[in-house]
C-alpha cells in the first residue's frame, strides 16, 4: 500500500509544472527604466533594487541577497571579483554612456564650459552630481571638472547624492541649477534639459558591468548581451 502512495505522489510531483526560482539583481539606479523594460520581457520574475553603486557593492559584502549585480564602473566589479563576492567568470560589460550637463528645462544650452561659464550659471546655486568617491556619475563628474580646471573652483559649490537619480532630482525640482547625470538620466526626466554633452575624452570611459552572484544569476548576465536587451539600452541612451 505504501509502495501505491509513493507512486502516486511521485507521478503527481512530476505532472505539477516547475515553478522558476525568481531572481533578484542589484542595479545601478541610471538603470531603472531599462532595466524595469528588459524584466518584464525575461522569462523568469525578476526582482531590481536600485542604488548608487558603491551601495550595492557594499551591501553585497554585508550579505545581502541578490543573484546578479549591473554596475556603473568597472572598479566596483573589480572590487567585488577582489573580495570572492562574485562567480568568476562572469562578468560582461553590457552598456556604454555619456556624461552630460543638466539644468532646468527653460535653461539656456552652455556649449563652452569652463569656470566662468559654470560660475555664471550657477549663479550662487549648487552644482548637483552623484557622492564623488561611491557614485560612479560622481566620479566622472569629478574627473570631467579636474580635466576642465573647475574642480578647485567648483567643489564647495556641489551638491553630492547617493545616486545619480538624487541629482537628476535635484535639477528637476529646481534645487540645484545645474547637474551632472548620464543622457539617460536626461532622457527620462521631462523636467530638465541638456545644456551640454561632456567630451567622453574628458573622463574615463563609461562602461556598466554586469555581474553574477549566484548560479541562477548567470543566465541573466548572459542576456543582458542579446539582441532584445541591448536594442532596450539603446531605446533608453546607453550605447552598445
Amino acid at each position: 500500500m505504501r509502495h501505491i502512495i509513493a507512486q502516486i505522489l511521485i507521478s503527481l510531483s512530476l505532472a505539477l509544472p516547475l515553478q522558476a526560482q525568481p531572481v533578484t539583481v542589484f542595479a545601478a539606479a541610471s538603470l531603472r527604466e531599462a532595466l524595469n523594460e528588459i524584466a518584464a520581457q525575461y522569462p523568469d520574475d525578476i526582482t531590481l533594487s536600485f542604488a548608487g553603486s558603491g551601495t550595492l557593492a557594499r551591501q553585497i559584502a554585508a550579505g545581502a541577497p541578490a543573484d546578479a549585480v549591473v554596475l556603473a564602473h568597472r572598479d566596483w566589479a573589480i572590487w567585488l571579483e577582489a573580495h570572492e563576492l562574485i562567480l568568476p567568470h562572469s562578468t560582461q560589460e553590457v552598456a556604454g554612456g555619456q556624461l552630460v550637463l543638466i539644468g532646468a528645462s527653460d535653461a539656456d544650452p552652455i556649449p563652452n564650459t569652463n569656470t566662468t561659464t559654470l560660475t555664471s550659471a550657477l549663479n550662487g546655486g549648487r552644482l548637483a552630481m552623484g557622492q564623488r568617491d561611491g557614485v560612479p556619475a560622481g566620479t566622472y563628474a569629478r574627473e570631467w571638472l579636474q580635466h576642465i580646471d573647475a574642480w578647485n573652483v567648483l567643489s564647495p559649490q556641489l551638491a553630492e547624492t547617493d545616486n545619480v537619480r538624487g541629482a537628476l532630482a535635484l535639477v528637476a525640482q529646481r534645487a540645484a541649477p545645474l547637474g551632472v547625470v548620464y543622457a539617460s538620466d536626461a532622457m527620462a526626466e521631462p523636467r530638465v534639459r541638456i545644456l551640454h554633452t561632456i567630451a567622453a575624452d574628458a573622463h574615463t570611459p563609461i562602461r556598466y558591468p554586469a555581474a553574477a552572484i549566484t548560479d541562477i544569476g548567470r543566465d541573466f548576465v548572459k542576456h543582458l548581451s542579446t539582441p532584445q536587451a541591448i536594442a532596450i539600452f539603446t531605446k533608453y541612451g546607453f550605447a552598445p
